[in-house]
């Protein structure tokens, strides 16, 4: 089993929207999650952002493409650098579980309808057991751009719950998720 740990990194803090995440103890949510994978043998995989060239926070060039302060990974742990929504398609996170055997993940992190959910629903395609970790998971809210109709983080949560549960993931809370 792994852990994979998406997005918590200081690019995010960097934007006004911090302001209004879901989940203001989402570094104290995910180091939980990371200690007791961690206790329990399981891999922890992190994953960070990039968008090489677009001059803003994701900006490798910028320094904020790193973990947010209070998550390190430890010697041996795998870190990828992705360029896509999920965590597989320009990454080698999927040859890297396949080496390790891995046919579990469970998934956390930032944004959670956008980099967490397509992480979960592209492991599921390609043949994984996936949990997902809400509660270990942050977002804010959505604006619309044709409407300017705004969702509030709440439905956001609801909303991304409701379209992996028993389709593509586990829905789990951080005490249940390695059960």
């Amino acid at each position: 089993m792994a852990l994979l740990v998406i997005d918590v990194q200081e690019s995010f803090r960097q934007r006004p929207i911090w302001a209004e995440v879901s989940d203001p103890d989402i570094v104290a949510h995910v180091g939980e999650l990371v200690g007791r994978a961690r206790e329990l043998g399981h891999e922890v995989v992190w994953i960070l952002h990039a968008e090489p060239g677009s001059d803003d926070v994701f900006d490798p060039a910028q320094g904020h493409v790193r973990l947010v302060e209070g998550l390190e990974p430890r010697p041996g742990e795998a870190t990828f650098t992705k360029t896509s929504r999920n965590a597989f398609t320009t990454t080698g996170l999927g040859q890297h579980l396949q080496q390790q055997g891995i046919r579990r993940v469970v998934v956390s992190g930032i944004q959670t309808e956008q980099c967490c959910e397509t992480t979960a629903r592209v492991a599921a395609d390609l043949g994984y057991d996936v949990t997902f970790v809400t509660e270990a998971t942050a977002t804010f809210p959505i604006t619309r751009p044709d409407t300017g109709d705004v969702l509030a983080v709440h439905a956001v949560l609801e909303r991304t719950e409701f379209a992996l549960a028993g389709r593509f993931a586990r829905i789990a809370t951080r005490a249940t998720a390695f059960a």
